[in-house]
């Protein structure tokens, strides 16, 4: 039985879904752990579970609440809904399940992978919904944390090995679960959990996020080549279907721009070989851009370039649409987007051009924040070869000593020389975080030097098939920068 068929099956007339972005809420209701490293699981309307971190990234699971809906008992329907009567903790009328001995829980875990079922994933959210899931929008919108669509009766965020845990979660065949961060999603159905006790999912290719719309929703993405950096190698590594690469009139979720000095077409075995639209076009109206979720901007290759197809109207246009929810990653050679943008994007960090670092280069991860401490656990735990809080670089650039405090989050970082390889900040500058509801990432690490986009035909020039240890770091500023808006000191929680 399909997804679908289930929430047919079990949703009642005039129960209506919440539509979000799957994103982790800020919700400080329940107790917390330190941040983010350690999964959390908790229910919606009764108590909060708690949330704790182990060390390595194993974390510990907090309990789920009952999943009673509070709206109950304001309007004295004391009947449970749907899925919730199969829920051990049901205490309402019409219940199926009976209660677990010794305080236990009917649970399910496992591990959520990137597309390619290779990497696992950090801050992935899971959940188990009771109502119908709506469809996601497509363009840059923005939304608030904290809700995901389809009235979750428990969820969890994944920690830095990947892992979940479900508590409380319905005893009933065809077991609806939901796997989403920001706007990638899949849905999928389990046999019925064992009682009272843990299912474990080891299936990868069932609990990896979607290659292609047949396996589920994701993101419009718009990347831009460029001749000294070939992002578009990276998003075939991560594990995204071929179908998916097409021309932007095409039915594809990820179209390409042709930059300065990068790949301007693809080869005759793809979409016939048609030509790429100048990202010059692309990049100028702010509507364009807008029809993409995420844009990524591949580096072209020479300072001066950059200048030649970036004119005000431009400037204007990317500044608009990352202050209206867009995601934006910018590589090396972009950042005159940020130096030369609008007020007030050239205090978001400081500028200064350098000659490139030492070759190779061992930078630091910053692990002050709760994110950052998962970004280094998690390349560890994805077979990084250097030692935890460390990430070695190859052909690092230094145009950037520092971000700025209180406006910009340092990631990646060298304390000699003083220089950022990555920083994010969130948009728009200057608003109530509560207001801000679109990221900026800038990146000073390009991808594999084996893999080329100068003078070439997508894909010709994607040499390598398994990802460096910064081409991982990149990967997780990726899946974060779709992940629901938050402030970076802020630990994630699970949505409600």
């Amino acid at each position: 039985m399909s997804l679908g068929d289930t929430l047919t099956r079990w949703v009642g007339i005039g129960l209506v879904g919440v539509i979000g972005l799957g994103c982790a809420s800020n919700d400080t209701g329940g107790p917390s752990g330190r941040g983010g490293s350690g999964a959390t699981s908790t229910g919606t309307g009764g108590a909060t579970g708690g949330t704790t971190t182990g060390t390595g990234g194993t974390g510990t699971i907090g309990s789920g609440g009952t999943g009673i809906n509070p709206s109950d008992a304001a309007t004295g329907s004391l009947n449970c809904k749907n899925l919730q009567c199969f829920q051990n903790t049901c205490k309402l009328a019409g219940c199926k399940a009976q209660a677990c001995p010794n305080g236990g829980t009917t649970s399910v875990s496992g591990v959520i992978y990137d597309p390619a079922g290779i990497n696992p994933l950090y801050n992935i959210i899971v959940y188990v919904p009771n109502g119908a899931v709506e469809d996601i929008p497509t363009g840059a919108t923005c939304d608030s944390c904290g809700k995901v669509s389809g009235e979750p009766l428990t969820s969890a965020l994944t920690n830095s090995k990947g892992e979940f845990k479900l508590d409380n979660v319905p005893v009933t065949d065809n077991l609806p679960i939901v796997v989403q961060v920001g706007k990638w999603r899949r849905q999928f159905t389990i046999p019925a959990p064992a009682n009272c006790a843990d299912t474990r999912l080891t299936d990868r290719n069932q609990t990896r996020l979607p290659r292609n719309k047949s396996e589920g929703h994701l993101p419009r993405i718009a990347l831009t080549t460029g001749g000294a950096d070939a992002l578009e190698c990276l998003l075939r590594k991560i594990g995204i279907s071929e179908s998916e690469m097409t021309p932007e009139a095409g039915q594809g979720r990820l179209n390409f721009y042709a930059g300065q000095d990068g790949a301007a077409k693809y080869n005759a075995s793809l979409n016939g070989g048609a030509a790429f639209t100048p990202a010059a076009t692309f990049w100028s109206s702010v509507n364009s851009l807008k029809q993409y979720d995420i844009v990524l901007l591949s580096c072209e290759g020479y300072e001066t370039s950059m200048q030649t197809n970036k004119n005000p109207a431009a400037l204007q246009a990317m500044y608009d649409y990352a202050n209206v929810g867009g995601r934006v990653f910018a590589s090396h050679w972009h950042n005159y987007w940020l130096e030369k943008g609008p007020a007030p994007l050239p205090t978001v960090a400081v500028f200064e051009h350098h000659p490139d670092l030492t070759n190779p280069f061992t930078a630091s991860v910053d692990m002050t924040f709760p994110k950052g401490l998962a970004l280094a656990e998690w390349l560890v735990n994805v077979g990084s070869t250097a030692g935890l809080g460390q990430l070695i670089i190859t052909e690092g650039k230094h145009t950037v000593n520092r971000p700025t405090d209180g406006v910009s989050q340092r990631w990646v970082y060298s304390a000699s020389p003083v220089s950022t390889q990555y920083f994010s900040f969130n948009t728009p500058v200057g608003v109530a975080e509560d207001k801000q509801c679109g990221r900026v990432v800038f990146s000073d690490i390009h991808v594999s030097a084996q893999d080329t986009s100068k003078g070439t035909a997508y894909p010709d020039g994607c040499k390598t098939t398994m990802m460096s240890d910064q081409e991982k770091a990149l990967e997780f500023m990726l899946f974060d920068l779709s992940a629901c808006v938050i402030p970076d000191k802020i630990p994630p929680m699970p949505p409600k």
